[in-house]
Formats: C-alpha cells, structure tokens, sequence
C-alpha cells in the first residue's frame, strides 16, 4: 500500500502512543477512545495484576476516527515511519464506528459491547470574563469556541446534538459553519489535550469536554470554571463508549481477557474515580 494512503498521526502525539518500543512485539494491542486517557495507566495496570503474564501491551489514547482510519488502513504514519500496528481491541463512543467495522468485516455483526457512559460540559476562562452563562451563548460572535472536529472525534457529534437540543439546526450551523469561517470557532485534533492548553492561554473563551476531562484538568492544576448545559443536553444518556475484539485480532486469548475485565466491577470502579458513568451489566 502506498503510504501516502495511511492516515497521519501528528508527530506532536508521541503522548498518545504507549509503550510504542514494544509495538512490534506485543501481547496485546489495545486502540482506546482518546477521552480515557487518564484513567487508562490504572486500567492497564489493574489488568496486569489480574493477568501478569500479559506483560508487553502497546496502547492508542488517540481520537477514535483516527484509530478507525488506522483499522481500515491497516497502519499509519507517524514521525515520517508506518506503524503498520493492527489493533486487538478498538473503543469508541460512536456506535456508526463499530457499523463500519461490521461492513467492512473487522469484526462479525453485533459483536461489539457497551461497557461505559460519560456526559458534556463547558470549560470556561478562569472567572468566565465572557459571561456565557448557557450553550446558546455560544452564538454570540465575540465567543471564541474550541470545537472538536467531527471528522477524527466522535465527541463532537454529540456536541453538535446538543447544540441542536439547545437551539435547532441553526445554531449547528452558526457554530459549525459561520464562526468557523469567521475564526471563532478553533477546530481541535486531539480535543482533550487542546481545548484545557487553550482555556489556560485564554485564547478561547469556552470549550465543549467531557466532565472527565474538567477532573483530569482540575487534578493537573489548570485553571479554569465550568458551565453546566443541565440534564437535558448534557448527554448522558447518549455518551456510550462500545467495546469490540477484532475479528483477526492478532492475540485473541489476552483480547477476550480484556473485554472480560473491562466490565469488571474493579475496572468500572476505576473508571468512575475518573468521572466516567458505570455501565450496569
């Protein structure tokens, strides 16, 4: 395959890709939904307690578009060299991607799992100098809005469902298209490192995360208020994170014993000591 055909991981993500010296020797591949990244150290860890003889894992805390471009590619350029890494495990919070993975025969029909759930909120400036005070001051032109770009972050289709909850196709629109074009809204690439770099910089005024990422932000340091959109356009019961096993994973045993764990009552502890919202099975 001609590399220019293989997505392109910014070089600036080396954060992203861990464990990357045992990437050609692995005994599990996981690709994760990037919003897990900082839970994703205790996770790894607590699995390898449970199961120390799965001692070399390789994992992704990239958006999980990009991860799925990675699938379907079967590699990616990254600092100029292809990883041609194939993934055991793929997550994202996008049931579509998991479809795309049955029809292009990834993975069998059905055969992906919910094992997670997360909600929106807005990171604000430090004392919110803009006064925005709900999600249809978003609109207003002196708002400057870091914006995930639906292309590679399945966080940013439900963003714009609750801006559709909150003001119609219009305000997608005002956001997504006019003050794209006006440059007040800044698209990201990796929303979860961008976004909290640029409220702190206040070069933006608002951005749209995930409540994981204001605790992740707050136990770093960062500086910085939160508006609540409320109950009823936050998401949460929209924000399910899916889990599957590749059909040709290279490591099918330590897949399986991954997906055994991650609905685990230990993972799901772990996962809510982040913010995330436990998924009952």
């Amino acid at each position: 395959m001609n590399e220019k055909t293989f997505p392109v991981i910014p070089s600036d993500r080396s954060n992203d890709l861990h464990n990357l010296e045992v990437s050609d020797s692995t005994d599990l591949v996981l690709f994760m939904a990037g919003n897990q990244f900082m839970a994703m150290k205790e996770i790894v860890s607590a699995f390898q307690k449970k199961y120390p003889y799965i001692k070399r894992i390789f994992y992704e805390t990239l958006p999980p578009g990009l991860e799925l471009k990675q699938i379907l590619s079967h590699g990616a350029v990254f600092a100029d060299k292809v990883l041609d890494i194939y993934p055991d495990i793929y997550t994202s919070v996008n049931e579509k991607a998991m479809n795309i993975l049955e029809e292009s025969g990834h993975i069998n029909k059905k055969d992906y799992h919910l094992y997670l759930h997360n909600r929106l909120t807005l990171m604000v400036v430090k004392g919110n100098p803009a006064g925005i005070s709900s999600v249809k001051d978003l609109a207003r032109d002196d708002i400057r809005i870091s914006q995930p770009d639906p292309e590679n972050e399945d966080i940013a289709l439900l963003i714009m469902e609750m801006y559709r909850q909150a003001g119609g196709d219009r305000l997608v629109h005002r956001i997504m298209e006019e003050k794209r074009a006006e440059g007040t809204t800044i698209f990201t690439l990796v929303h979860h490192r961008e976004t909290p770099l640029r409220i702190s910089k206040k070069t933006v005024d608002v951005g749209p995360v995930w409540a994981t990422e204001v605790i992740h932000a707050k136990s770093s340091g960062l500086a910085f208020d939160v508006i609540e959109p409320g109950k009823k356009l936050d998401q949460r019961d929209k924000t399910n994170y899916y889990i599957c096993k590749l059909k040709n994973a290279p490591h099918q045993d330590s897949a399986e014993m991954f997906l055994d764990f991650i609905t685990s009552s230990s993972a799901q502890n772990i996962y809510k000591k982040y913010g995330f919202l436990p998924h009952l099975v």
